[in-house]
């Protein structure tokens, strides 16, 4: 059977808001499972805490403002002494306190509401400091600044100057954290009172410590001069006080592939890739060779490539060979294309008469027409001329002509469009 919640009001705040919020809370608690890795990330308590009692301060202002500001002095006072600490004004101010997308903060106001009303009625005079006393003493989500943990210890370097004043305490002014000191760069160590790789102590008074960058390739150093330098990075050897960058690629500190070759840089080196006609290379391009790729062949000091189609290497029937980069390929003559591996010659299509999609009825009034057309011809000859029957036998013509487009224009167009 799990624990029970215990009675008083204060006691069982304390207890569901510690489930809840899966934090540390009193002896009689479970122990809350550790969270996932995956789970994504959440404000901590703490800071949902002090941004809850940051908006309830700024609402106390903004009552007081919007309720008096100006007209009768007595008046004012004596509605003022009333209203300061009345309920109503603690409803105002606990409306605006989260905002509408804020869950965090309505869920902690949910959990934590009559605690802020026995503040509120009955602590205000004895506990003026609303987040000391919320926040830390009856929640117990957050530390004094200074202090991490759920034991509320203090952070290296004191709680003063936390890290020394140059860096973050991890978890600082919450219960959780590892108390670890972030250090700002340049600055190193347990509580960053010291200086980092690659800087030297410049002045130091006290608490106060300054620490300047070293000279270029140097990771410890006496002062900011190149000869100062009292160890180098990696990738540079200290010889007399100075850091010399090292060869890399003419000893046997590089590590390249077969087929790379090695280029020194300022403390570290790269591998690159050999030119395509070598196999193995001292450097860049078909100059630098150890030997050459198939397909190429030495000609004087570089790797060149071969012409295959110097000899005869297309066996097939109607093929041609066409030189490549280190290789060759072959390819169907022109007028030839390949088929089933093999190069045919290529068929090219017979172009059709206009006549030759034509149907069957079509070539019938096709027919029609030119036995009309010769007809009126020969009325035409025989009225000698006669603008009558020549006007009739023009007509006639575009009358046929006509009817017969209207029957198969589309294909006509089309077939004129292809040549035919």
């Amino acid at each position: 059977m799990g624990p029970r919640p215990p009675r008083g009001l204060v006691p069982a705040l304390l207890w569901n808001l510690s489930l809840f919020l899966s934090l540390p809370g009193p002896v009689w608690l479970q122990p809350s499972p550790p969270p996932q890795p995956s789970a994504p990330l959440e404000p901590h308590p703490c800071h949902t805490c002090r941004g809850l009692v940051d908006s309830f301060n700024k609402g106390l202002e903004r009552t007081i403002r919007d309720n008096f500001g100006g007209g009768n002095t007595a008046w004012e006072e004596e509605k003022l002494s009333k209203y300061k600490d009345s309920e109503t004004r603690l409803v105002e101010v606990l409306e605006g306190v989260c905002s509408k997308s804020d869950f965090e903060c309505h869920r902690l106001l949910e959990l934590s509401e009559e605690l802020v009303e026995s503040w509120w009625f009955h602590k205000q005079q004895e506990a003026p400091d609303l987040f000391q006393w919320l926040c830390s003493d009856s929640l117990k989500l957050c530390c004094p600044s200074g202090t991490f943990g759920p034991s509320c210890l203090p952070c290296p370097g004191g709680t003063e100057r936390p890290c020394g004043g140059y860096g973050q305490c991890e978890g600082e002014g919450t219960r959780g954290g590892s108390g670890r000191c972030d250090c700002q760069a340049g600055y190193g160590g347990e509580a960053c009172r010291q200086c980092g790789l690659g800087y030297f102590e410049a002045e130091r008074i006290a608490s106060h410590l300054v620490c300047s960058a070293c000279f270029g390739a140097c990771a410890r150093c006496s002062g900011p001069e190149e000869s100062n330098c009292l160890q180098c990075k990696k990738g540079w050897a200290l010889h007399h006080l100075k850091c010399v960058d090292i060869d890399e690629c003419g000893t046997e500190r590089a590590s390249c592939g077969a087929n790379q070759f090695c280029v020194n840089t300022e403390g570290s080196y790269e591998c690159r890739d050999c030119a395509k006609a070598c196999l193995g290379c001292m450097g860049a391009g078909p100059g630098r060779c150890k030997k050459c790729s198939p397909g190429y062949q030495q000609v004087g000091s570089k790797c060149l490539d071969v012409d295959e189609c110097e000899t005869e290497v297309c066996p097939g029937e109607n093929e041609q060979c066409e030189n490549t980069e280190g290789g060759y390929r072959c390819i169907c003559a022109e007028g030839y294309k390949q088929i089933e591996g093999t190069c045919v010659k290529e068929q090219l299509p017979e172009s059709a008469g206009f006549f030759s999609e034509m149907t069957e009825d079509e070539l019938v009034v096709l027919q029609q027409m030119f036995f009309g057309v010769i007809i009126c011809a020969l009325a035409t000859l025989a009225a000698k001329g006669d603008l009558v029957f020549t006007a009739i036998f023009i007509g006639a013509v575009a009358a046929m002509t006509g009817y017969w487009l209207s029957e198969r224009s589309d294909r006509v167009l089309e077939g004129f469009i292809k040549g035919r």
